[in-house]
């Protein structure tokens, strides 16, 4: 899959789990909009044709929504949601596994918004 992520979702051991299990991945530095907004972080993963990835779930859901409301298209957004303990937080294996269940279910993920919670 190719992702982009989010600039919440960096982090050095998830790349390196994510391109180990077959992912293409891009980051906003590879554009040169680390600390973009949001929209712009979109748009970019929508110009590379990329899922978009990211820890922040009410923003993107924002944005999703009124994409859809526009009849706008996206190569989907997936979110992981943070818990109220950290300790329940998902780790990079985690997400890496739950990214590898959803393309092994074949859900449809242009145009969608998933959180990958749900596929731990």
């Amino acid at each position: 899959m190719r992702l982009y992520l989010d600039d919440d979702s960096i982090d050095a051991l998830l790349i390196r789990l994510l391109v180990r299990a077959g992912h293409d991945v891009a980051q906003p530095a590879n554009f040169g909009l680390s600390g973009a907004n949001d929209p712009r972080h979109l748009q970019r993963a929508i110009r590379e044709r990329r899922v978009f990835l990211s820890h922040n779930h009410d923003d993107f859901e924002d944005l999703h929504l009124l994409m859809m409301e526009g009849q706008g298209r996206h190569p989907g957004i997936l979110v992981v949601r943070r818990d109220n303990d950290p300790t329940k937080d998902m780790q990079a294996n985690h997400i890496v596994r739950a990214i590898g269940k959803l393309e092994a279910a074949g859900v449809p993920i242009a145009d969608e918004f998933i959180i990958l919670n749900q596929w731990r």
